[in-house]
């Protein structure tokens, strides 16, 4: 097997004007795996990341009705790998010197130790789940390779997340990242930009994030299903009640880090109709990655980087805003969940309606159920939760969470406005 290498930048679909995806419907989903989830890792090598991306793997395999001898390729994000809990915290003790496989999970490593004798081709992918999964598109699309894994562990050390060194910030920082991450003042600038210019406020909020957690009930796979089912029981006054964490955003507005890994299995279009489910193409890949010209992203850029995205995924996949049935956007933070709706028009939501929709019937069994994922406020940290239940939503096997609408097409992405990558999906390859 080659070496691993880094998926060339040249390779995503991040300009718009690019047309419809060549190899549109060339590749498909004909897998899914999922690990059980904790809030930390208890330092058991059995429940590490590395032990949990295989099981994952397996379990993609199974979903597929194939065998680890039909894989020719993975495509990993292995971010991790100490690289998310400061330079405080070093490396494992002896006999590690690398933290492959237990913070974080390469190709390489899962090649190695689940015995794939037939991969060619192996990428890492820089970013999340997100990142990794277009990338997967494009080398299945391309025919770079026929059967892969795309694999994800997302850790959570013990010990502080995105830790700030020291306990004071000084100069510039002290305005950018006193909460030891940008992205947190970041967001609650623009939310409170939001609410000012389209004459909204917070309390708005309460009906998406607690339809986020009542769609997290009815995800198996999700965090709070495991272990805190408690906590999807979330009242209007609880939510309203939330300690803030960067006034206007509160710690129900925020994803919990947790402890999990995922697999996507992605396969040709005429394999994928050859095995056990059924197929769900892949129409479209997106990346987005923002210019800001300041320190802080703006209300008007997070609208411009948010009509982009739609703009892009909506020209390569050939599809228009109203024929998106299941439309999972990325919610980490709540507060710029409202940016992906209006930039798509999903439904018809236009810039600055998102919370009168909100307060619309966005549940599931009803006419817009809008993220019926539960996204990651509803099963913690992955990032790949949307596009997990987009694949079930369209082989019409989400259980309780199954949309009552028709369910042909479904959006998926993650991260930020500024920075993420989406899949157009569908029950059709055309």
């Amino acid at each position: 097997m080659a070496s691993t290498e880094w998926f060339q930048t040249d390779r995503y679909r991040a300009k718009e004007g690019l047309g419809v995806w060549e190899h549109k419907g060339k590749a498909a989903i004909a897998g899914l795996g999922n690990s059980p989830t904790t809030r930390r890792w208890d330092g058991d090598l059995s429940t590490s990341l590395g032990a949990w991306a295989i099981l994952a793997a397996e379990r993609a395999l199974d979903d597929a009705g194939i065998t680890k001898d039909e894989i020719d390729g993975v495509v990993s994000c292995p971010q991790g790998m100490g690289d998310e809990w400061g330079a405080e915290r070093g490396y494992f003790a002896a006999p590690y010197d690398t933290e492959d496989g237990l913070s974080g999970v390469s190709a390489h490593w899962l090649v190695k130790n689940m015995g794939l004798e037939n991969v060619k081709t192996t990428y890492h992918a820089p970013g999340c789940m997100s990142t990794a999964l277009v990338a997967g598109a494009e080398v299945v699309g391309s025919g770079e390779a026929k059967t892969i894994l795309v694999i994800r562990g997302t850790g959570n050390m013990p010990g502080r997340y995105h830790q700030t060194p020291g306990d004071t910030v000084g100069g510039p920082q002290q305005w950018t990242n006193p909460w030891g991450w940008q992205l947190i003042p970041q967001i609650a600038f623009g939310f409170d930009q939001y609410c000012r210019k389209y004459g909204s406020n917070h309390d708005r909020m309460a009906p998406f994030v607690l339809n986020q957690r009542r769609n997290g009930s009815m995800f198996p796979e999700g965090f709070y299903y495991q272990n805190r089912p408690d906590d999807l029981n979330l009242t209007v006054d609880d939510y309203l009640a939330s300690r803030w964490i960067c006034k206007p955003m509160n710690i129900n507005d925020c994803d919990l880090p947790i402890q999990t890994a995922g697999a996507f299995l992605i396969t040709t279009g005429e394999r994928a109709r050859q095995m056990k489910k059924k197929p769900v193409y892949i129409l479209n890949h997106v990346q987005q990655r923002g210019v800001v010209r300041s320190s802080l992203e703006t209300l008007d850029e997070t609208e411009e980087f948010s009509l982009s995205i739609a703009k892009k995924c909506y020209e390569g996949s050939g599809l228009t805003a109203s024929e998106v049935d299941v439309f999972n956007p990325y919610d980490g933070f709540t507060l710029f969940t409202q940016s992906f709706l209006e930039g798509f028009g999903w439904h018809g939501v236009k810039h600055g309606e998102a919370h009168d929709f909100y307060g619309d019937d966005i549940r599931v069994e009803g006419p817009h159920p809008f993220s019926s994922s539960g996204g990651n406020n509803g099963n913690g940290r992955t990032r790949w939760w949307g596009f997990y239940d987009s694949v079930q939503q369209l082989r019409g096997e989400a259980g309780a969470r199954q949309v009552q609408i028709k369910a042909e097409t479904a959006i998926a992405g993650a991260f930020t406005p500024q920075i993420s990558d989406w899949l157009v999906l569908g029950t059709s390859p055309d």
